[in-house]
Formats: C-alpha cells, sequence, structure tokens
C-alpha cells in the first residue's frame, strides 16, 4: 500500500452507486420500467411455481427442476432490484457496507446455483432422451431432491468464500461504484491491499461453478442431439426436441449474458453499456424464464388455466 492509499483509507459504512447516476432526468422513467419488470419476474415465477403444484402431469422431474429454478429467479432479482428502485429516488445512490456484502452473498449463491442447476437440468433431458427405460429409476425421487440440494450446497459454499474473503479486503476511498449493485470484482477494483487470494478464488469458481456446468450441459445436449437424430421419423424427432427447447434456449440466454458480463474485455466500454450487459444477465434473463417455458409448453398452459380456475391438488414428484 502507498503513502497515498493509506492516506486515503478510511472506515467503510456506505458505498456509492454510480450506475443510472448519469441520467438524473429519466429516474422516474427507469423507475417505472424496473417496477414492471420486477412485479413481472416475481408475477411469472410464482405462477410456474403454484401451476407445478396444482396440476398432476406436472408433478415429474422436470418441473421439479423448474419449480426450483423459478424460485431462484425470484431470489436473483430480489437481491437487486428493490435497492436499486430505491435509489431512483436518491440524489446519492447509496448501500451500506454490511447490505453490500449481503447482496454480493445472497447474488454470488444465486447466480452459481442456477448454473449448477440449469446442468442438472441438462442432464434430466439427457436421461430422458437418451435412456428412457431406465429414466424412472435413474431420476427417481431421492436422485431429484439430491440433485437440487447439489446445486444450493455449490452455490452456498462459492458465496461464502467469496462473501468472506471480500470482508478482509482493505478498501480506500471514494469508496464510489461504477454500476448498480455489488459484485465481487467491482468490490477488488476497490481495494487497496493485496487482492491475489481473491483473484485465484475467483478463478478457480469461475472455472468450477461457472464453466464445469457449461461445459457439463453442452456435452448433455451432444449426447441428445446424437439420440434425436437416430429417430427414424421426423414427427418423433420433432416430438424429442420439443422437450428441450425451452430449458436450451434459457441455457443459451443465461450463459450468453453471463459470458459477455463477466468475461468481455472491460476496456473500451461505457459506463451504460456495462450497466445495459448486467440488466440483460441480472434483470431481464429472470422475467424471460417462465415465459419461455410457458410459451410453446401445452403442459405448463393447462396448468395456468387451472390455475386461474382455483384447482390445487398436492404436490408430490412421479416419476
Amino acid at each position: 500500500m502507498t503513502p497515498l492509499e493509506m492516506s486515503n483509507q478510511t472506515f467503510v459504512t456506505e458505498f456509492i452507486f454510480l450506475g443510472f447516476s448519469n441520467h438524473s432526468d429519466l429516474q422516474g422513467l427507469f423507475f417505472l420500467v424496473f417496477l414492471v419488470i420486477y412485479l413481472t419476474t416475481l408475477l411469472g415465477n410464482m405462477l410456474i411455481i403454484m401451476a407445478t403444484r396444482v396440476s398432476p402431469a406436472l408433478h415429474t422431474p422436470m418441473y421439479f427442476f423448474l419449480s426450483n429454478l423459478s424460485f431462484l429467479d425470484i431470489c436473483y432479482t430480489s437481491t437487486t432490484i428493490p435497492v436499486l428502485l430505491v435509489n431512483f429516488f436518491r440524489e446519492k445512490k447509496t448501500i451500506s457496507y454490511e447490505g453490500c456484502l449481503s447482496q454480493i452473498f445472497f447474488f454470488v449463491t444465486s447466480a452459481g446455483t442456477e448454473g449448477v442447476l440449469l446442468a442438472a437440468m441438462a442432464y434430466d433431458r439427457s436421461v430422458a432422451i437418451c435412456r428412457p427405460l431406465q429414466y424412472p429409476v435413474l431420476m427417481r425421487v431421492k436422485v431429484c431432491v439430491g440433485l437440487v440440494t447439489g446445486s444450493w450446497l455449490c452455490g452456498l459454499v462459492n458465496s461464502v468464500t467469496h462473501t468472506v474473503l471480500a470482508t478482509t479486503l482493505t478498501l480506500c476511498g471514494p469508496h464510489q461504484i461504477s454500476h448498480f449493485l455489488c459484485d465481487i470484482p467491482l468490490l477488488l477494483k476497490l481495494s487497496c491491499s493485496d487482492t491475489s487470494v481473491n483473484e485465484s478464488v475467483l478463478h478457480v469458481a469461475s472455472a468450477t461453478i461457472g464453466l464445469s456446468p457449461c461445459l457439463f450441459t453442452a456435452g448433455s445436449y451432444t449426447l441428445i442431439i446424437a439420440a434425436i437424430l437416430r429417430i427414424p421419423s421426423a414427427q418423433g424427432r420433432r416430438k424429442a426436441f420439443s422437450t428441450c427447447v425451452s430449458h436450451l434456449t434459457v441455457v443459451v440466454l443465461f450463459y450468453g449474458t453471463a459470458n459477455f458480463n463477466y468475461d468481455r474485455p472491460r476496456e473500451g466500454y461505457s459506463l451504460d453499456t456495462d450497466i445495459l450487459v448486467s440488466v440483460l444477465f441480472c434483470v431481464v434473463t429472470p422475467m424471460l424464464n417462465p415465459i419461455i417455458y410457458s410459451l410453446r409448453n401445452k403442459e405448463v398452459q393447462s396448468a395456468l388455466r387451472k390455475l386461474a380456475g382455483g384447482c390445487a391438488t398436492p404436490c408430490t414428484i412421479k416419476v
């Protein structure tokens, strides 16, 4: 730490978000847009969760995973958007030090868990298409619960590690974050202490929690496509692929926006570009997931109609 950095070192009580601050005349419009997005996300994902409870046709492993994905998306957006909405009414957009660490914990937990859960869903589709006769055994209730639990554990362990390491950082002024949320790479930029351990753990986490599930999902779909191409009839191929198209769309959307958000070069991009990319990853994707799964899925549409009719059945998982 240089003498200048030591003189700038202060006890951190809050951070100032710079995201959206350069458009003071549009704060009201931004508030309405993000409020609509947030309410749409909550409504869409809650309907998916409730639909999987009321319809016996959705008491299957695929929709068990989908209901957990919807719950994750609710957690995901609720970590960032409420703070953002409140800050639209503030001249100085702030978050407390404890609030920032809490946001990092829940944000990283949700993102990490979702990546692993999408890989588990890819495995489910792979078993259903490549080994249909063994599907009831390979995707029995204990396996499904174990895959979801494992996804959450991966996300939690990753998040706890990053959050604890973040508390060890020595932060220097002016404590301004060029974004609308707290995230590990953004916090590392404010540190005047050695961040080599944090960066090393970040790279390991990117490989294990980020890249590994992505590669596993890609491998699963390679097997799925190969199995579909072996189906003799065109109608059979279309039917088999239709069971995967929603999940594949969500996977491409999630990993595409995540890769562009975290792995693109930081130089040469304006603050507005950084904000737009993060909005696509953190805000828009959770809103689109329930729409994607219900758009061409007759079973989900039927369950939503039944939900609207006031029907209710006990929730069990059938395999």
